[in-house]
């Protein structure tokens, strides 16, 4: 796991980039504080940089940049490839001579053979760039469900890239400017979908896509995979027993797979269903003792209902794991956000950042280098109780009132309007009334007819109304490929094509590589994710029990008292922060942000929320939390 940086002048006048590379690349230390490596081509038009963190072949025949045999293919590569001691197998006998053990030389000849069509042979997580000298050709590459992010932008004929967001700031000709499309984006779904950010002229190569600019300056972008496509058979015939042993087989393999290290690996254990069953097997899997890592709050550790410490605590004497416990008080949430903002680049507005953040440093500090975690599971399994209730309403409500006449549904908007109806009971109407879809994701901040409320309608922003067509777009992928998904299989597509990559698993990737820290999620192997995505909805969600399938499938790995318990997630305290011991500094960081001299917010609207959620009337915490992210973010980078 690594940074990665570089540029492709296709165009402009040359001229030695070297030293402005190498501020990119060194503005990400933190993603690779063993080692650095700088590659300029002999004509100065290419540069490729790299920030090393050692987890595979420690010596310094794994330094990158690196190239093959011949010198005319250059890579700089950030993530692992699980499948590398077969592909390497097969190149040497095909002639391919290896000096390292790493798993990037193994891209590198695997180019030579296939080109880019390369790519999908990788299992494993990766960013990388290759330059083909004899093509005079740059290739970007984003794997298949965007667990590494990387981004690019076109500055006057070159194409600077980079891991971080922070990275191409460093080059002198990148101006910083808000992207007014992107923080509209960022108010629906509480992060930026690809390939949007917040930056104007910046862009997220999304998951699964690749990039090739040639000499000419012509850039193509396109899509390599699809959680959808790839899977084979998506039977709505196939048998509890079936599926219970393919989810077994592969959940398994997936977590072998991620134990290929030359560090230390552990895990972080927060005590539900998914982190337990990665300990249960690694320990399995495993020779040495494995190190846990779980956070809790302060004055809520035990709490009945809050979260599941109780739990981590019984999976990891239970497997003899040298457990370790992280707790998180107020005050650390306060000191914390500035580098929040610092580390995420573009605002995440979930609250579990927090308890990354920490658990993450507490790992690092403990001297692992490789973590795995749970990511994945929820969204692919239907392990959420949203989902049973989302699916309840689109049954029983959204599917009749779709019937309906399109004025008659336009009528029962403009009504509901007119007799002040809340937002999210008008947004539905609103969104029958527009054709538009039913459910855009979990962590939707503000429906379209909030942020006519919260945007200022007199400044420089409005709301483009653009959120559902990059939603719509979801669907009209997965439906191209099957017609007939049902509506359990939808949401976990939508959810894996946007919340997933640039919510979920972004800060994992922020803030374990803040820490020089490797996080693997077996969960979204993607055998095992396409797979869990094409089973039907009745295997998945049994009455209110979600995650069936996988748990049916997990007996014999944890014992029954974890797999049958209700599901608690992992909750942070901030609705209770907010409106008590944190209210003065939240009040300030929102009330006095720079973000109101931008003229960006209705801060009348800011204020509704803020009087409803302090004097308990309604929750808005994650509303205000979103808001607070941004502030932070904003001051961070534009003042």
């Amino acid at each position: 796991m690594c940074g990665i940086a570089g540029l492709f002048n296709y165009g402009a006048a040359v001229c030695d980039e070297t030293e402005r590379v190498t501020r990119m690349r060194d503005a990400m230390r933190h993603r690779g504080p063993d080692g650095a490596g700088l590659y300029r081509s002999p004509d100065r038009r290419v540069v490729l940089a790299h920030r090393r963190l050692s987890i595979v072949d420690l010596s310094a025949r794994g330094q990158q940049p690196m190239t093959n045999e011949s010198g005319d293919v250059w890579i700089t590569f950030n993530g692992e490839i699980y499948n590398q001691l077969a592909l390497r197998e097969r190149l040497e006998q095909s002639g391919h001579q290896f000096g390292s053990r790493t798993d990037t030389e193994a891209i590198v000849h695997l180019y030579e053979e296939l080109g880019r069509d390369c790519v999908p042979r990788l299992d494993g997580m990766f960013a990388f760039a290759i330059w083909d000298a004899k093509e005079q050709r740059l290739l970007l590459v984003r794997d298949r469900l965007g667990k590494k992010p990387l981004y690019y932008t076109v500055i006057g004929s070159k194409l600077l890239f980079a891991s971080e967001i922070k990275a191409l700031l460093q080059h002198p000709e990148v101006t910083r400017e808000l992207d007014r499309e992107g923080l509209d984006y960022f108010l629906t779904f509480s992060n930026v979908p690809a390939p949007y950010t917040l930056f104007s002229g910046i862009r997220k190569l999304p998951a699964a896509h690749w990039l090739e600019c040639d000499m000419h300056g012509e850039i193509r972008v396109e899509r390599f995979w699809s959680p959808a496509a790839d899977a084979r058979s998506w039977r709505a015939d196939v048998s509890e027993a079936e599926a219970s042993e393919t989810v077994h087989r592969l959940l398994r393999q997936a977590v072998k797979k991620r134990l290929m290290s030359d560090v230390p690996v552990g895990a972080f254990l927060s005590g539900g269903i998914d982190s337990s069953s990665n300990v249960a097997l690694m320990s399995e899997l495993m020779s040495d003792r494995l190190h846990t890592f779980s956070a809790s709050f302060t004055g809520f550790g035990d709490a009945e209902n809050f979260h599941d410490i109780p739990y981590a605590r019984k999976v990891a004497a239970m497997y003899g794991c040298q457990h370790q416990e992280v707790e998180i008080t107020a005050d650390d949430c306060k000191a914390c956000l500035p580098d929040l903002a610092l580390h995420q680049d573009e605002p995440i507005a979930d609250p579990a950042c927090l308890p990354m953040y920490f658990v993450s440093k507490a790992a690092r500090a403990g001297g692992v280098v490789v973590v795995l975690v749970g990511e994945g599971s929820d969204e692919v399994f239907g392990g959420y109780p949203d989902f049973v209730h989302l699916s309840r309403s689109y049954n029983r409500r959204w599917r009749p009132l779709l019937t309906l006449p399109r004025f008659i549904r336009e009528g029962l908007y403009q009504s509901a309007r007119a007799l002040g109806r809340g937002d999210g009971s008008l947004d539905v109407l609103r969104r029958a009334a527009e054709n538009e879809p039913f459910y855009w994701g979990l962590t939707i901040a503000f429906w379209e007819t909030e942020k006519r409320r919260l945007i200022q309608e007199n400044g420089h922003v409005r709301s483009t109304g653009r959120s559902a067509a990059i939603v719509k777009g979801y669907y009209d992928e997965l439906h191209a490929v099957h017609p007939h998904a049902d509506f359990l299989q939808q949401v976990s597509f939508v959810e894996l094509s946007n919340r997933l990559p640039e919510l979920l698993l972004m800060r994992v990737d922020k803030f374990s590589m803040a820490h020089s820290l490797e996080a693997r999620a077996p969960f979204l192997d993607y055998e095992l994710a396409s797979y869990a995505l094409s089973l039907p909805a009745h295997l998945k969600i049994a009455g209110t029990r979600t995650k069936h399938i996988l748990k049916e499938a997990l007996r014999g790995v944890l014992p029954a008292e974890i797999i049958d318990r209700p599901k608690q997630g992992f909750r942070v305290p901030l609705p209770d922060w907010l409106a008590g011991e944190l209210r003065p500094w939240a009040e300030q960081i929102l009330f006095d942000s720079p973000l109101r001299s931008a003229k960006l917010l209705n801060f009348d609207y800011v204020r509704w929320m803020w009087d409803r959620h302090v004097t308990r009337t309604w929750d808005h915490s994650f509303d205000l939390w979103c808001l607070m992210n941004l502030s932070a973010w904003y001051e961070q980078w534009f003042c």
